[in-house]
């Protein structure tokens, strides 16, 4: 899919103003088709219903009236509230969390369907004629007035679950699990699917990297491919992988990626590095270019580092001191190691891509699990360290982690983790609180280092019943 095209998406998305814009284009379709429907079947139809009865010009204009304008007010109120809880929880979690808020399907419908109804009564009530006014005939769309009715009980339905909609979303603990959800399902979409196919054999394919790509290479060599340029500023929000192996495919290109998803590139930045420099021609440099969507901020389209870095955002304002609150910091951290455990019992995509033939076309940044570790446990480990609660939790979940651990690589970097959070706590906390804190981190060391680490983990008393 194009990358344009996916930003457009995405943006609309997230836009508080494009399902109420649909919504009330669809209430004056519905207006002009109702009227019409109306001026066809009459009101005979009603006589066969004895608990219906024909309105008059009068009643009915008043119906719509009170119905049309109920609905206005309560719409400004509605968007009142939103804008206020929109401030609250910038406030309270972040400025990056907004537009968790302003792409909140329920926010939308609410508004949406009251703007629509109000439009809905509004169009159907121009068209109500008295006999004084007609000449003689006098038109009421009675058919058309029972849907006005109709939205209008709706609307009731949609003002009772925004009253229950809005508090519960901006609950701390909703917040964090809308974050953690999209953060496990971004992991199951992206790993280990990625650029092309991964190789079976990355020694082999490694020796076909071209020598100008190799870090060995001097300095003639290093210059021989060509680099395309960023020609816009801002963050990466999306990266059109299959455009860019065709490109690779179509002109047997070997391609160096500078920056992913969620990095911010600027104006003149070498986007693709690309050999033999010879084949990219400006027409085949345009076609990368447009693989690349650029926009103002950061997206969690594919760029998973952004949705952990807005729960390390969470943990690490709910234990600053003008907060402290270390159990949202705790709920944070489970969230964190359940995304790094599903995390740890994958294949990482190798940095080197193939196409079908088994052809070397696509150098990435690398993906490793130590990094994501850094990015996550690393980045709260000086906020962890200063609270007893949140540092035993945070032993905790990196116990939890070490449970879909096999690889030693990955264990060792666990234990680098829990040695990292120790001597930070030895700097923040005396006494008692150190104290289990040592207990802790020697207790998973120590279960780390025997090769029934697992069942150590599941089986040991300090592991049961949670934290702290």
């Amino acid at each position: 899919m194009n990358a344009g095209f996916r930003r457009l998406a995405d943006y609309l998305g997230s836009s508080y103003w494009f399902i109420p814009t649909f919504m009330a284009i669809a209430a004056v379709l519905l207006a002009g088709g109702m009227v019409s429907l109306d001026t066809v079947v009459g009101f005979g139809w009603m006589d066969r219903y004895p608990w219906l009865h024909a309105s008059r010009p009068d009643g009915a204009r008043q119906l719509l009236s009170s119905v049309g304008g109920s609905m206005i007010t309560v719409a400004g109120t509605v968007f009142s509230v939103t804008i206020a809880a929109v401030v609250y929880a910038s406030g309270q979690y972040g400025p990056r969390l907004l537009t968790n808020f302003m792409r909140d399907r329920g926010n939308q419908v609410t508004l949406g369907t009251f703007i629509a109804t109000f439009l809905y009564c509004l169009l159907v009530l121009r068209t109500i004629r008295s006999a004084e006014e007609a000449d003689g005939y006098s038109f009421v769309p009675n058919l058309a007035l029972l849907v006005g009715v109709a939205l209008a009980l709706c609307s009731i339905a949609v003002l009772i679950y925004f009253i229950h909609h809005v508090p519960s979303k901006i609950h701390i603990n909703s917040v964090i699990e809308d974050v953690g959800d999209r953060l496990l399902r971004g992991i199951g979409k992206r790993f280990p699917r990625s650029v092309g196919i991964a190789p079976e054999d990355d020694a082999a394919v490694a020796a076909t990297i071209p020598a100008t790509f190799r870090d060995d290479a001097d300095a003639i060599t290093g210059e021989q491919r060509r680099i395309v340029t960023a020609r816009d500023t801002g963050y990466i929000q999306f990266l059109d992988d299959d455009v860019v192996l065709r490109v690779a495919k179509q002109r047997d290109l070997v391609l160096r990626l500078q920056y992913q998803p969620g990095d911010f590139v600027h104006v003149g930045r070498a986007l693709v590095e690309v050999w033999p420099p010879e084949r990219c021609d400006d027409d085949c440099a345009d076609d990368l270019r447009e693989a690349f969507s650029v926009g103002s901020q950061r997206s969690a389209l594919q760029d998973l580092r952004f949705l952990v870095d807005e729960l390390v955002e969470i943990a690490a304002r709910a234990l600053s001191p003008g907060v402290n609150d270390p159990f949202t910091a705790v709920t944070c951290l489970d969230w964190l190691s359940a995304a790094l455990s599903d995390l740890a019992g994958r294949s990482l995509p190798s940095h080197l891509r193939v196409d079908d033939d088994g052809t070397l076309r696509v150098i990435t940044h690398p993906v490793s699990f130590a990094s994501l570790m850094d990015r996550s446990f690393g980045a709260l480990a000086q906020y962890s360290a200063a609270d007893m609660v949140a540092s035993l939790r945070y032993l905790d979940a990196l116990g939890e982690v070490s449970l879909d651990c096999d690889a030693p690589g990955r264990l060792a970097t666990i234990r680098t983790h829990a040695d990292r959070l120790e001597e930070l706590a030895g700097e923040a906390l005396t006494g008692f609180n150190l104290a289990r804190i040592r207990t802790r981190a020697g207790e998973l060391r120590a279960a780390l280092g025997q090769p029934d680490y697992k069942r150590r983990l599941r089986d040991g008393t300090a592991w049961l019943a949670g934290t702290a």
